[in-house]
């Protein structure tokens, strides 16, 4: 720490200021963070993506290495062991830093090696949003959503604990990341956090339920052949009741592996099925075009 511009004391140039509040939870020390590790890292021969502000590139020659940062949570993959644990060492000299070896667990989600791949699991965490709705011994159900029946503001009385039910949406909003199974009916009940009503509610439930019988649902990575990049969408024309909005849909391979995906309601009204589909389309291509540049990037050829 230094003294800050225009408050220097010229008797004790050394001496910092005692703050009454941890630097941890000032709003600036994320960035204050990200901006002393970044010099560094860039020093050091590693470039920043332009595609995503928390990875960062490392390429010569034959030897690449990639770095993902979440504030203090660091993934390095390297195209040889030896360079990796040179990377490491050179951090563990500039930062205080622990090796907690091979990708096991990463903000929440769980990394398991299989014979043809990586398997990414939310385990835990969809039984502690269980335990937090308190249905841990709720009977399942083997289906997310009533496709006959559509929500809509106004149904019900309203819930008696809309706090519960903003709590267990932005819950299950983070279980997206695995579970793509799950994006419509999230996306859903996320229209409806503003004035929550018991049918809402009800159709969390059944969201609970489903999760109930799939807790061990996840995400395969798997080894492919194939390195094209394959998108699909879809969209529901005037499907919501109140706003007469519809709600578009797109995922994204990777050659037989699924890397991203989206539901989510449009911003304005279609007045047509063709117009609701360019919509789609649109946004879709707006992602594809940017995983392609973030692939390009990563030295990965598409074909």
């Amino acid at each position: 720490m230094h003294q800050p511009p225009s408050f220097v004391d010229r008797r004790n140039p050394d001496f910092v200021c005692r703050l009454k509040k941890s630097l941890y939870g000032l709003k600036e020390a994320p960035r204050a963070w990200y901006t002393r590790f970044a010099n560094f890292i860039l020093s050091r021969g590693f470039k920043s993506s332009a595609y995503d502000n928390s990875l960062f590139i490392y390429h010569c020659g034959s030897d690449m290495a990639y770095l993902l940062l979440y504030v203090d949570d660091i993934v390095l993959t390297a195209s040889s062991t030896t360079l990796l644990r040179q990377i490491i060492d050179m951090l563990s000299r500039e930062f205080s830093m622990t090796d907690l070896g091979d990708l096991h667990h990463f903000l929440g989600i769980t990394a398991t090696r299989k014979n043809n791949g990586l398997f990414l699991s939310q385990a835990q965490y969809t039984k502690d949003i269980i335990a937090r709705a308190s249905m841990t011994n709720c009977k399942p159900c083997v289906t997310l959503v009533d496709l006959a029946a559509k929500l809509s503001a106004t149904d019900g009385a309203p819930f008696h604990d809309p706090t519960l039910y903003r709590s267990l949406a932005g819950a299950l909003q983070y279980l997206t990341f695995t579970r793509p199974d799950i994006s419509y009916a999230i996306q859903q009940i996320c229209l409806f956090m503003h004035d929550p009503r018991e049918p809402q509610f009800t159709f969390l439930k059944r969201i609970v339920r489903y999760l109930q019988g799939t807790i061990d649902y996840g995400l395969h990575i798997t080894c492919s052949a194939k390195t094209s990049l394959v998108a699909y969408s879809d969209a529901d024309w005037g499907g919501c009741p109140d706003s007469r909005r519809s709600t578009s849909g797109y995922c994204v391979f990777l050659g037989d592996n699924l890397i991203s995906w989206s539901s989510k309601r449009q911003p304005t009204i279609s007045r047509s099925s063709a117009e609701a589909e360019y919509r789609g389309v649109a946004n879709v291509v707006a992602e594809a075009t940017w995983i392609r540049n973030l692939l390009l990037e990563l030295h990965t050829l598409l074909r």
